[in-house]
């Protein structure tokens, strides 16, 4: 059990060194101490004599000491300062945001000469400042006026921005390189920049809540940081200042952020050549008086989170291993350093052959060892030596944020409803080419998301549970042995009307695969997972095998590879003050393994063309379906980012090259294990004999009265007893039910009711089969080509696409056939007198 000192949790962001901050995760590191951004903005003020647009040296060293005394870390600056300026603010140990301004209020793409003339200013600006220890990061520009995206087009502007990017870096490759943006134009995806940065200014603590949770989940794997937020004191006043600045900073931190920057340090504000004085947003007056907001904002970047200052409750830590020798000492490590003051960790291993345990048993954890029973009843046990009200699982391939378990926790008291928390798991920087490729490939642990703070699946890696919610459903199913237990977990919970949690914050560095052979034996044991959740849960898999998520699913770049178009929420005559980014949903046949399937079918049909000319027809849709695959692994390979330094041209298309590889491998890894497990579009879910799939007309006699709707529901109840996936009619449908259970058909039920008084009824059912137009084209096209193949005396060709013809409507009529008997049997179980005769 590890003890946390509280005087340390209390002093874990203070920083003794000054050096560079690095990125790490959602957050940013200088050294191996986090650090949290507690800034305030400074400027612009009125050119002075040297045109700098700061105010004198003497001035400035002043308000630094000052700013410095009142615990601030950071400075913002929005003009470029000049080295004196960096060199007192290393004095004061005083990071500074370097903001680089430029022409970006007016339509400055109009001009090929003037956007490289932007490029040029952004690389003479960053060299001026390069290498400095005192440099936090480069803002290569502020909130560009929304009309001006608008009249230049979204990809015109990212492009821009990506250049200035690459013109920064250039100037200064070890810097830090951002853009503020603001919710008016939040949809601007930049996904090369290093940080997220949004001036926000809200004045309902709950919407500021809400909103950062949507900007975590838009900043992904990146940190997010308030670049200003503040409140004007002459509109209302210094005392309500400062009770909004007090919550505004106080929920940034609580919320995961990498920091904020209070706007302003001074009332003192130039812009556009003219001196504003109708604002008062500054922590000190123009003649630098202080506020009341001044020390209100250094006690609330100094105090812990108020949401967890004098409750703690318990929480277990848990790490199931199996042969973890290589990563579970990195896993004891990062526990190890956890700020959360009240915590077990107990590792599990689970018939390890390796030095699991010998390694686990160097450090102050409860060591359990088992026979090898797999990883669902390796976290049971788990759960059972528990003596935590919330257990917390780990994989021994992850490590936690310090600040992990705090954020997991505060979720949790968030709502009373939420029976599980998660967070998001990030490939850890520069662990290798290869496992860097897979961070950026499909098929890795992610999270769906129903709303921003609500989710509804989150991966094993990263997932914490109400001990009393897992131990009222029995803990984890016992069949998963090494993937899908969590998917189950959140579905079962979800079920009993729980709710799971999603806090951005709550990060965990998670190893990718380190080989291509790992990788692809990873997927296979995903498919093979897929399989067995679809036998327990057949409503939430759709007829071609996959999952029917109801929320979004985040992963990186899953959209952009796909070819998605988006669409932006302007408002009339680009109005709205947030101007967001809405993506489709997933189509059936988005990158699904299935459609390799779909591939070797038309590659089968063109090579029968050598048999017989007229197939080579088919060669074009042979091409296109191919093409899809490779087009969109193209796609995922060109907006990858990589973490691996020093890049040349020659490394980053090796990295494409190997990226763009595992898109194409990935789907067919996947597909194997579905397939070896019984998962295919040609399943079918009954193990019934079938009857003939005609329409059936069946009358039943009821008394006493019945309610119409009850006899569905209790015919619905038997249907889904013999296993079959029951389908309601909807609003415009004149069916009732329906079972779906094949790709190319489905059965169907409609019922009517005649009220013969006194309680009497006659019950009347139709059933009939319901056959897909995909049945009919499929199986009619190859049909006439096997009679046309017949009757040139291509007699081979004609039966072989005679049986492939054979295949969806020889399925389709099983499948209704199916359907039809497990109607009667369930209308027979609700009526055991049988039907009336005609």
């Amino acid at each position: 059990m590890f003890e946390v000192n509280p005087a340390v949790f209390l002093e874990i962001h203070k920083t003794n060194t000054f050096q560079r901050p690095a990125l790490a995760g959602k957050f940013l590191f200088e050294g191996e101490q986090k650090l949290i951004v507690q800034g305030v903005t400074y400027g612009p003020f009125s050119p002075g004599p040297a045109g700098e647009g700061f105010p004198d040296a003497s001035v400035v060293n002043r308000d630094l000491s000052q700013m410095a005394a009142c615990g601030f870390n950071s400075i913002r600056t929005y003009t470029v300062p000049p080295r004196w300026f960096l060199d007192l603010a290393q004095e004061h140990h005083l990071r500074v945001m370097v903001g680089i301004p430029w022409e970006q209020h007016v339509a400055f793409l109009e001009s090929r000469r003037q956007a490289r003339r932007i490029e040029a200013h952004m690389r003479t600006a960053v060299a001026g400042c390069c290498d400095h220890p005192a440099v936090l990061c480069y803002a290569i520009g502020n909130e560009i006026p929304a009309p001006i995206v608008r009249w230049h087009g979204r990809r015109a502007i990212e492009r821009h921005l990506q250049n200035l990017y690459q013109a920064a870096k250039e100037s200064d490759p070890d810097s830090l390189v951002t853009y503020v943006s603001y919710p008016t134009t939040e949809y601007l995806d930049l996904p090369f920049l290093d940080l997220v940065c949004f001036n926000v200014y809200l004045e309902r603590q709950e919407q500021l809540e809400a909103y950062l949770a949507r900007l975590h989940n838009l900043a992904g794997d990146r940190p997010l940081l308030l670049a200003e937020i503040g409140l004007d004191s002459r509109r209302h006043g210094e005392s309500r200042q400062a009770q909004v600045l007090d919550w505004q900073v106080r929920t940034t931190m609580e919320n995961g952020c990498a920091g904020a920057f209070v706007f302003a340090w001074t009332d003192e504000w130039h812009r556009g050549g003219y001196e504003i004085d109708d604002w008062d947003f500054g922590l000190t007056s123009r003649d630098r008086q202080s506020k009341q907001a001044l020390g209100t904002v250094s006690r609330a970047f100094a105090e812990p989170p108020r949401t967890l200052t004098f409750d703690f409750p318990r929480v277990s830590v848990i790490v199931c291993s199996y042969n973890g020798s290589r990563t579970i000492r990195d896993c004891l490590e990062g526990i190890s350093t956890l700020t959360y003051p009240n915590y077990e960790v107990i590792v599990v291993d689970d018939g390890s052959t390796d030095d699991t345990a010998q390694i686990a048993s160097h450090y102050p954890v409860r060591l359990i060892r088992t026979p090898n029973e797999g990883l669902s009843n390796a976290r049971n046990l788990g759960l059972k030596e528990a003596t935590g009200e919330i257990v917390a699982y780990l994989d021994d391939d992850a490590w936690p944020d310090p600040d992990w378990l705090t954020h997991l926790v505060r979720t949790f008291r968030h709502s009373e409803q939420h029976v599980g928390v998660g967070g998001p798991n990030i490939a850890p920087r520069n662990s290798g080419i290869i496992a860097d490729c897979v961070a950026n490939a499909p098929g890795g642990p992610c999270h769906v998301l129903l709303t921003d703070k609500v989710a509804e699946h989150i991966p094993g890696c990263n997932m914490a549970f109400r001990k009393e919610a897992l131990e009222t459903i029995g803990g984890f199913d016992g069949q998963f042995r090494t993937a899908g237990d969590d998917v189950d977990i959140c579905w079962r919970l979800q079920a009993r009307g729980g709710t799971i949690g999603f806090n951005a914050a709550a990060m965990v560095w998670h190893h990718r695969r380190s080989s291509i052979r790992a990788y692809l034996r990873q997927q296979r044991g995903y498919g093979k997972a897929e399989a067995l959740l679809e036998r327990k849960w057949p409503e939430k898999y759709s007829v071609s095998g996959n999952a029917c998520w109801e929320g979004r699913i985040y992963g990186r770049g899953l959209l952009r590879a796909l070819g998605f178009q988006s669409r932006i929420y302007h408002g009339t005559w680009g109005s709205a003050p947030f101007q967001r980014l809405y993506e489709p949903a997933l189509t059936v046949w988005s990158s699904l393994p299935e459609w390799y399937v779909l591939c070797l079918c038309s590659t089968s049909l063109a090579m029968l063309g050598f048999m017989w000319t007229p197939l080579l027809w088919v060669t074009p849709v042979t091409l296109l379906t191919l093409g899809v695959p490779v087009v969109q692994a193209i796609s995922g390979a060109r907006h990858a980012m990589f973490t691996v330094p020093r890049q040349t041209r020659w490394r980053r298309l090796q990295l494409r090259s190997l990226t763009a590889l595992l898109y194409l491998l990935q789907p067919i890894a996947r597909l194997t294990g579905r397939l070896k497990a019984g998962l295919h579009p040609m399943r079918s879910r009954l193990a019934l004999r079938p009857s003939w799939p005609w329409p059936v007309d069946l009358r039943f006699w009821n008394e006493p009265w019945s309610d119409p709707q009850e006899m569905l529901r209790a015919v619905e109840r038997f249907a889904r007893m013999h296993g079959a996936l029951v389908t309601r009619g909807g609003d415009f449908d004149r069916w009732d039910l329906a079972i779906t259970s094949g790709l190319f058909s489905s059965g169907r039920l409609l019922m009517g009711v005649e009220e013969h008084g006194g309680g009497k009824q006659l019950v009347r059912f139709r059933i009939w089969p319901s056959w897909r137009p995909a049945a009919f084209i499929s199986g009619g096209t190859m049909a006439g080509l096997a009679v046309a193949a017949s009757l040139t005396g291509v007699w081979m060709v004609g039966a072989m696409l005679l049986l492939i013809a054979a295949l969806p409507l020889g399925q389709g009529a099983w499948v209704c056939g199916q359907a039809i008997t497990v109607f009667r049997q369930s209308l027979n179980q609700t009526w055991p007198s049988g039907p009336m005769g005609k």
